[in-house]
């Protein structure tokens, strides 16, 4: 692939590079985070965000950006861009002459005679951030001076002025530490030598965020600037700043930054860049290893965790991550449910395919060790807990029918992946008989036998071996209609809803299908016809009245069209996996090319990753969470797939 970079004439144009934004995150789910010429956009933008597990668990933003000015001759020139009621000020993107992202994050200025480059490198051992500056020309002697914008608050929120804020500091090694709000770690504001530090705290008022603005949202801050930093640098000197939640040792600055520098990959191809940007997603808190499943305002989720965690651990052989990931989610099991989303203070267990997805995962790993052995001694009491739990009937009237078809959920609650809910009523009600649902539990409960019956399980064997059968039977007779040549999305007391959706499907995709090959064929035929597009499938159909093209608006709006019409790249990879079952090797080339394109986005929107959703219309513009978990986890599947079918495997 073509190395990432961005020109000059790019940088500078605002309508360009506000649209393009910069992620990177260390191991413990800290990021730094902004637009490509660090205008803030966002209030999740920041140079330092942490986990502050004390406060709420959630990330917090500690230091929302850094101004550089240049000195030369008594004349100042102020690298930073902010965005205020009408303007921008300081514009000092007008600088910026190039910006290149592997193996790490940089940009180059220019004023004058004076050639400036600015590293950004994250810690992967600590919550802190680097940034190296090299005066690479100079013509006479030059001082480079550093303001701070701190914000000490919840992603999610923001900064407004107020006479609580402790705005005193303390001197540490070359810099200084300051902690607005009790609670708070101290900020640890450091370089590698000694500099003058200059303290004259002012609020900066009314910071716009053109993308919360966009989005609906509250989106003017006030940041605080204790003051500023000053150092004369020479021709050919390099100067580290670090930002951390420890004092650190200033003298290792050096050797740090350059042991972090040469730890990172080498980025040569479109799947190295899917990689590194998967990796990021796997978050160590404590003894936990953690799937966030997406930047920047998710955290875990149950659902997303199981769904990307093979495509993001197998094709690399990364079992420790794997095991270590799913031993923490079973600690959290409460029954045979799986909490969907995971907050410190709350977790909801209304997730009814998070336990299926859970033994879908485990079906992967089964696939990769060629074995089944593992996962019957290690796991088979939480499969077995899973299927009783929804034999028998559990939480949000989640249970089997006699007719061995799996209902969930009751008017008014949203238990699928499709749970978008406004003024209280689900978009997409699909409470009942789900199509998705069912073909997990049918893909879940043979796997089960599978696994038992290669483990001697005779007990589990003999209690469930007739039920794929009784399952599959009641399937085809609940779901299927000849006449329609596809699968209903959701049959309950009202009746059967034939809307046109992806759910459908993982009953082609899925190693264990209810299906016949003729019923396979036709419903594929349909979601290449009525959802395929170039990023993923769509929600909906076109065709549908209730339809949306474009996922927009406010937070209701935005929800409107969430499951409405948005295309989602993680069911390409189940897309991929139903037509290459078909096909075999004649279905290789679509897969690819549609795999292929992606690698044009990765210089858009998210730079370096792939974001949760796109718009349903073309052009099909990148929407959502700029970098998704299980979007990436599923192209990294798809690539997995493909090198086996080229090599005339299917397993």
């Amino acid at each position: 692939m073509k190395f990432i970079k961005f020109d000059k004439k790019q940088l500078v144009n605002l309508e360009y590079s506000l649209n393009r934004e910069i992620l990177r995150v260390n191991k413990f789910g800290s990021y730094a985070f902004s637009t490509m010429n660090f205008c803030n956009t966002r209030k999740y933008h920041g140079l330092l965000a942490c986990p502050c597990e004390n406060l709420d668990g959630g990330n917090h933003i500690l230091l929302s950006s850094l101004d550089e000015t240049v000195i030369q001759r008594e004349k100042s020139f102020n690298l930073g861009i902010h965005r205020y009621p009408g303007l921008y000020s300081p514009r000092g993107h007008k600088y910026l002459r190039s910006l290149h992202t592997t193996p790490i994050l940089y940009h180059t200025y220019r004023v004058g005679g004076v050639v400036l480059k600015k590293e950004i490198l994250f810690n992967s051992q600590n919550n802190q951030v680097f940034i190296r500056y090299t005066l690479l020309e100079a013509h006479s002697p030059t001082k480079l001076q550093f303001r701070p914008f701190l914000a000490f608050r919840n992603i999610h929120k923001l900064s407004k002025a107020n006479m609580y804020a402790d705005t005193s500091f303390y001197s540490i090694s070359n810099g200084v530490k300051i902690k607005l709000y009790r609670g708070y770690p101290f900020l640890y504001m450091q370089f590698s030598k000694k500099v003058e530090y200059v303290h004259y705290p002012q609020w900066y008022y009314n910071i716009e965020y053109l993308e919360e603005k966009r989005r609906g949202y509250d989106y003017h801050e006030d940041l605080m600037v204790p003051g500023y930093f000053e150092t004369s640098m020479k021709k050919g000197e390099a100067l580290i700043f670090s930002a951390s939640v420890n004092e650190e040792k200033t003298r290792s600055f050096k050797h740090a930054f350059e042991k972090e520098l040469n730890s990172r990959p080498v980025l040569k191809k479109f799947t190295d860049v899917l990689q590194d940007a998967g990796n990021q997603f796997i978050v160590k808190k404590g003894t936990r290893t953690e799937l966030n499943a997406g930047y920047p305002w998710f955290g875990g989720w149950g659902r997303d965790t199981f769904i990307a965690l093979p495509g993001l651990t197998l094709p690399q052989k990364d079992y420790t991550t794997f095991h270590a990931v799913l031993k923490t989610m079973i600690n959290r099991m409460r029954g045979p449910l799986f909490p969907n989303t995971l907050d410190k203070n709350y977790a909801a267990y209304n997730s009814v395919d998070a336990p299926l997805w859970f033994i879908w995962s485990l079906q992967q790993l089964a696939v990769t060790e060629g074995t089944t052995k593992t996962i019957w001694s290690k796991y088979q009491s939480k499969i077995k807990k899973i299927l009783a739990g929804y034999r028998r009937g559990t939480e949000y009237n989640i249970h089997m029918t006699d007719k061995f078809l799996i209902y969930q959920g009751d008017k008014g609650m949203a238990l699928t992946w499709m749970d978008a809910v406004v003024e209280g009523k689900p978009v997409t009600p699909r409470y009942g008989l789900a199509v998705d649902i069912n073909a997990l539990w049918y893909n879940a409960v043979s796997f089960a036998l599978e696994a038992a019956q290669e483990n001697g399980d005779e007990k589990f064997v003999k209690f469930w071996n007739s039920y794929p059968e009784e399952i599959k039977q009641s399937f085809i007779e609940t779901f299927w209609k000849s006449s329609k040549g596809y699968l209903a999305d959701v049959v309950n007391e009202e009746g059967s809803d034939w809307s046109i959706r992806p759910n459908q499907v993982f009953a082609v995709a899925l190693a264990y299908s209810p299906l016949t090959d003729d019923m396979k064929r036709s419903v594929m035929d349909l979601i290449e016809k009525e959802l395929l597009t170039p990023r993923g499938l769509r929600s909906l159909s076109p065709a549908d009245p209730n339809y949306h093209p474009k996922y927009e608006g406010n937070q209701s709006q935005r929800d409107m069209a969430y499951h409405q019409g948005t295309v989602w790249p993680w069911l390409l990879g189940f897309f991929a996996e139903g037509y290459l079952k078909l096909h075999g090797k004649g279905g290789v080339y679509l897969i690819e090319k549609l795999f292929n394109g992606f690698e044009e986005d990765l210089s858009d929107y998210g730079i370096g990753t792939i974001p949760e959703i796109y718009d349903g219309d073309p052009p099909h513009r990148q929407r959502g969470a700029v970098s998704q978990a299980w979007s990436v986890s599923e192209l990294l599947r798809i690539n997995a797939m493909l090198k086996r079918y080229k090599r005339g495997r299917r397993k």
